[in-house]
């Protein structure tokens, strides 16, 4: 019957594990349950230790805390011994790394400021190449719609036929003339004013008033604009003075019309006079006689400044003359009447001598 019992999976050669003495001593209740029947954990003194004597005493040896102490002092600090932290490197790899940004940063603005200029030389010369090509440049100004019966009269292009140095004093001069224009047209509509407010004495400026803006605004237009823009497009001393001659005339109109004296048009003056008539129309007057101020100033500051840049591209007087000389005598019409006049002069001449060598 023990054969049934026993574990047929089992190892033969393994020992029973509970033949163990100290497993079977620990099996065994009735002295287990004595000493656990003796325990009081009330009694006096907290005395918890059961009565049975044969369990060990605990250990007397000194175990070890958890914790070590030191068993020396730590130095006292001092500012000598502490350890400095050197951020110089760190310091100096940020400094590199910005100045890299930065040096990128402005070879990339370099070269988009090249690649511009370049655009800007292939276009120029596309647009030469196309006018020797053509003989003749198209006129561009002014911009007028192709179903206009007057189509444009002048070519006008700032980076094309102008260096670059003196684009901005061109085109400051350009601007001149359009505020120049507009202030030509306020100048009818306060001189409408006061008309309308004295028809006795703003008749007359009405009607000048309106010749002015007819005839100053291509004449201006003519006369000093483009002689300068000429002058600086081809370096010309002889446009040059004509700029000179015509616009020094054109500021002293600005000044006469910015005080408004006489009937001539309405300024300051014939504004003050006319205020105590009306406020309104006495106030519009003299703010036109402002505007016309503002252009004399700008006026008179393009005007010295056009003749520093003259003078310091060594032109002169005698160069003027000179290139009035050959522009004249490279027209087609001037020469052809040079060639008759001097053919004239010649058979007078001839016939002459002939008819004195008859006697």
């Amino acid at each position: 019957m023990s054969d049934f019992d026993s574990n047929p999976f089992a190892d033969p050669r393994q020992s029973n594990p509970f033949s163990d003495p100290s497993v079977q001593q620990a099996a065994g209740g009735g002295h287990r349950q004595g000493a656990l029947d003796d325990f009081n954990p009330f009694a006096d003194g907290n005395q918890t230790r059961p009565a049975n004597q044969g369990v060990p005493p605990p250990r007397s040896a000194q175990t070890q805390p958890a914790i070590m102490t030191p068993s020396e002092d730590p130095p006292p600090y001092s500012q000598v011994g502490a350890q400095k932290v050197d951020t110089s490197e760190l310091q100096k790899r940020q400094e590199s790394e910005y100045v890299m940004d930065v040096d990128t940063s402005v070879h990339n603005d370099i070269g988009e400021e090249l690649e511009r200029k370049a655009a800007e030389l292939q276009r120029k010369e596309q647009e030469l190449k196309n006018a020797n090509f053509s003989g003749k440049r198209e006129n561009n100004w002014p911009p007028l719609p192709k179903f206009f019966p007057v189509g444009p009269c002048f070519y006008q292009d700032f980076n094309v036929d102008i260096p670059l140095e003196f684009q901005r004093i061109v085109k400051i001069a350009y601007y001149l003339w359009w505020f120049h224009v507009f202030v030509l047209f306020l100048n009818i509509l306060g001189s409408m004013a006061y008309f309308i407010t004295d028809s006795s004495s703003g008749g007359a400026t009405f009607g000048l008033s309106i010749l002015w803006f007819i005839l100053f605004t291509p004449c201006s237009f003519v006369c000093w604009y483009r002689p300068l823009y000429k002058a600086f497009r081809s370096d010309s001393s002889f446009n040059f003075f004509v700029f000179f001659f015509i616009f020094f005339f054109q500021f002293c109109v600005y000044v006469v019309q910015c005080l408004g004296i006489t009937n001539f048009t309405v300024g300051i003056i014939s504004g003050l006079t006319i205020v105590g008539k009306n406020i309104a129309v006495g106030l519009i007057m003299i703010f036109i006689g402002i505007f016309f101020a503002i252009l004399a100033v700008m006026a008179f500051a393009i005007l010295i400044k056009v003749h520093r840049i003259y003078r310091s591209t060594g032109a002169s007087f005698q160069k003027a003359q000179a290139e009035f000389a050959s522009g004249v005598m490279r027209n087609e019409a001037v020469r052809g009447v040079a060639a008759d006049a001097a053919a004239g002069a010649a058979r007078s001449a001839v016939s002459g001598y002939g008819s004195e060598n008859r006697y």
